[in-house]
């Protein structure tokens, strides 16, 4: 790196702060853009294998050039940074274009597409360059300073080229914070926000079921995000990295984890959990309810208790995690573990609804439905914080360095050695061949997995 050179990861940042003054040239970027997963096509197959397409399409609002920079992303587990782009369409039918501008009482002539691009992928430069116009003379004049742009004067009107493909991916003075207890309370809040998604699955705050089910007619979620069924463009994996439709590479993933469980992977799903560790039964009846689910927690007619275990269940690290969040989240035991994360993320009003719950108050449907919902979006956002701010990017740096950061010293372990030292860890096939760090109280796990993506030189990105 030169004195003044700056890392692509610094550049990002600067991207991620003046994203309002930047818009891309989207042509230029499909037009040169590498997909680096599966080709997926709108609609669903047939017994036949027959492509079925959907009844609705969307059409872009605009034909623009350019589009307003994205947002930007580091992945949880891999060298990845992807950059979402938000664009305006509108729903028509697939035949003959007529438009749909209403469904369920609600206009949706003013809807959003996603899309996104990876910049890195698995620590390799994906996008080798952008072309964009600059509205900020601040921003103009810093990537000038940072030598991203070597033009003398600010031009509003110019399309500038950044090249991406000649920067450090990473800075070498690089410094990552402890990643101490982060593991634990990623654990907490994931469990707890398995529990509130079952129990949301097929509920909304703001609409009615026969809303919901009219959405889903219009290939809308309840949050009213476009949401087409997709399948792959082939029928056949073998045929397709047969004829070259597919191909496949080494993706190298890096977990977070404890002493005790290895990742957030091994942490089963809420009623999954509920299934193993408890029955839900009639009150009246006593009758047990086989293949229970958190949805059925609203029936006041149904309770839970906990299974009677045979000899042969193995109680788990992952189950000694889980089960003080679920007695206390069903009002089994008082703990308080469930009312201090959620008090720790804001999310005091469902805090506050199951203590009332458990001291027999009478809590409405809606009024639940109302405080989960709500409590769901401050704990995927304190998570996301967490990952965005201290895990996703050391886990950029080892990916695309090979490296831990220099502050971070631990002898690396192969599966054998840390199951030897650890033996409440557990692993599947793929991380069987991985290697390991202890650092801490936590445990970085390196291993590769067999990735498959569509063999294209270049693709359009469709809505």
């Amino acid at each position: 790196m030169t004195n003044n050179q700056i890392s692509l990861v610094e550049l990002i940042q600067i991207f991620a702060e003046y994203r309002h003054n930047i818009i891309i040239n989207i042509k230029h970027l499909q037009e040169h853009y590498q997909r680096t997963g599966i080709k997926r096509v709108k609609g669903v197959r047939n017994e036949n294998g027959e492509l079925l397409q959907p009844w609705l399409r969307t059409e872009y609002m605009d034909n623009a050039e350019y589009v307003g920079m994205g947002e930007f992303q580091f992945n949880r587990n891999t060298a990845t940074i992807n950059m979402l782009i938000k664009r305006k369409v509108k729903l028509a039918k697939f035949q003959d274009q007529t438009p749909t501008l209403e469904v369920a009482g609600l206009l949706v002539n003013d809807l959003n597409s996603f899309n996104n691009y990876t910049i890195v992928s698995d620590g390799k430069i994906n996008i080798k360059s952008l072309q964009v116009k600059i509205s900020s003379k601040k921003l103009f004049d810093l990537l000038k300073e940072k030598g991203i742009l070597d033009v003398e004067e600010f031009n509003f009107n110019a399309e500038y080229s950044i090249q991406l493909d000649n920067l450090p991916l990473v800075a070498a003075n690089s410094c990552y914070s402890s990643i101490d207890r982060l593991f634990n309370e990623l654990a907490e809040i994931k469990v707890l926000t398995s529990i509130i998604c079952a129990h949301l699955k097929k509920e909304s705050d703001v609409f009615i079921a026969a809303q919901l089910d009219e959405f889903q007619k219009h290939y809308l979620s309840k949050n009213i995000y476009i949401n087409f069924p997709t399948t792959n463009e082939y029928t056949d994996i073998h045929e397709a990295l047969i004829n070259g439709t597919l191909d496949s590479r080494l993706s190298y993933k890096i977990d977070i984890g404890s002493q005790d469980v290895l990742n957030l992977s091994k942490l089963p799903s809420a009623n999954k959990f509920l299934n193993r560790m408890y029955r839900l039964y009639d009150k009246e009846t006593g009758e047990i309810i086989m293949k229970a689910s958190f949805q059925m927690a609203f029936d006041e007619n149904l309770a839970v208790r906990p299974r009677l275990l045979s000899s042969r269940t193995k109680i788990t690290k992952v189950d000694e995690l889980m089960k003080p969040i679920f007695d206390d989240f069903l009002g089994l035991e008082q703990n308080g573990i469930v009312a201090g994360i959620l008090k720790k993320v804001g999310a005091d009003s469902l805090a506050q609804l199951l203590q009332d719950k458990q001291t027999g108050q009478q809590i409405s449907k809606e009024e639940m439905v109302a405080a989960l919902t709500m409590a769901n979006k401050k704990l995927e956002q304190y998570a996301e914080n967490i990952y965005q701010d201290q895990i996703s990017p050391l886990v950029f740096y080892i990916g695309c360095t090979g490296l831990l950061p220099d502050k971070m010293e631990a002898k690396a372990m192969t599966a054998e050695e840390a199951a030897a030292k650890y033996p409440d860890l557990q692993f599947y096939k793929d991380e069987q061949e991985g290697t390991f760090f202890a650092i801490g109280d936590s445990m970085i796990s390196i291993y590769a997995k067999t990735e498959y993506y569509s063999k294209l030189t270049s693709v359009c990105i469709d809505n």
